[in-house]
């Protein structure tokens, strides 16, 4: 064994010891909700597929039509030959839904932050990240060399204090923060956040992966809390049911990302069926809003049965503490039926290893009503 594969024996050897590895599971989605999992069919709780769209005919239909007409994939940068119709229609879309003069897409949601961040941000620049955020916002971050500093969660006092005693030696300032945090579920004060940064003559950039299509009839966390701010990124891969990243921003924003933006400019154009799977998603989350409610509301029954604190979002976590705890109760819940995925660090802080509940419009009352009952019942025994 040389020297590199032993260095990844050991380090493997170490996670195995901290209950830390992780292995893939093949896992077929039968539909929104249910999965067949090592051989057996369980109900998931674990897929951000909020809405059930990545199996919806007419999403399904609209891929198909465009795989016929432009083919499975991009066949280049967007900058070169990959940037299809459906591409420039999407982008118009996404801005009129957000409220913004102009949207860009991107390959993936950390593809749009890995590229966003940099760009607009970088040396003698400042950033401010919520100490929660997302992995990819952090990998933005570290691809800048701007100055990062991190703020308490959620606490504006905190980031109020490091704008105060820092913003002056910056050129200038980006705010990072999650708008549905997507490990606890719960909310940013974006508009606390939004005041501060117009203060302070800093941008505020909100990441909506999982507000888009469950908060204020699918518009997302920014449209819930009454304000926009200039930097809206998300993701068509959660409640979008597909896949591919974007930011909605103003003209000059988008012109400056589309030509400077790394993991824009190097990386293959989304592919056709991708982009109109998410117009046609866009097109249901709009006309359904009884639809965009349904997750939420599943969250609020799982969460009354157990008398836990009324959820923010349809993510509920279930903070257990210990990894090998986390993974005993993920066995128990598949051994009822459902399927239930242990978080354990580094996507979550040391001592807070947990299950993470995610609601669809799929499941039905009957399904969350046994699930609580379910979760009790471990409760219980343990």
């Amino acid at each position: 064994m040389d020297s590199l594969d032993r260095f990844a024996a050991q380090k493997l050897e170490e996670l195995e010891a901290a209950h830390l590895r992780r292995r893939l599971v093949p896992t077929a989605r039968e539909d929104g909700v249910h999965v067949l999992r090592e051989g057996r069919r369980l109900i998931s709780f674990a897929c951000n597929d909020y809405l059930g769209l990545s199996h919806h005919p007419k999403v399904k239909a609209a891929a198909v039509r465009a795989i016929e007409r432009y083919g499975t994939g991009a066949g280049a940068s967007r900058l070169v030959t990959g940037d299809c119709p459906l591409l420039e229609e999407l982008e118009e879309r996404l801005a009129r839904f957000k409220g913004s003069e102009a949207a860009i897409v991107f390959g993936s949601g950390y593809l749009a932050n890995a590229g966003i961040v940099p760009t607009l941000a970088g040396e003698g620049d400042l950033i401010l990240i919520d100490e929660l955020a997302h992995a990819c916002l952090f990998a933005g971050a570290q691809l800048s060399p701007a100055r990062t500093l991190r703020f308490r969660h959620n606490d504006v006092a905190h980031a109020a204090e490091l704008l105060e005693a820092h913003r002056g030696g910056a050129r200038r300032a980006l705010m990072l923060t999650d708008g549905v945090f997507s490990m606890d579920g719960d909310l940013a004060p974006l508009a606390g956040l939004a005041a501060l940064c117009a203060a302070h003559d800093a941008w505020l950039m909100s990441d909506d992966a999982h507000g888009l299509g469950v908060l204020a009839q699918g518009r997302g966390s920014a449209a819930l809390a009454g304000c926009a701010p200039p930097l809206q990124m998300g993701t068509l891969s959660k409640a979008g049911g597909g896949y591919g990243g974007y930011l909605a921003a103003s003209h000059p924003v988008v012109e400056l990302l589309r030509a400077r933006a790394r993991t824009f400019v190097y990386s293959t154009g989304l592919p056709p069926a991708n982009a109109a799977a998410a117009l046609a998603a866009l097109e249901i989350i709009e006309s359904e809003p009884e639809l965009t409610a349904r997750p939420l509301a599943r969250a609020h029954d799982f969460c009354e049965a157990l008398g836990l604190p009324a959820p923010h979002s349809p993510i509920v976590p279930l903070v257990l503490g210990a990894p090998q705890a986390a993974l005993d109760a993920s066995a128990r819940l598949k051994e009822a039926g459902f399927l239930v995925v242990a978080i354990r660090p580094p996507t979550v802080p040391e001592g807070t290893a947990r299950l993470r509940f995610a609601f669809s419009a799929l499941h039905g009352e009957d399904d969350v009503a046994r699930l609580a009952r379910a979760v009790a019942e471990i409760g219980r025994a343990a």
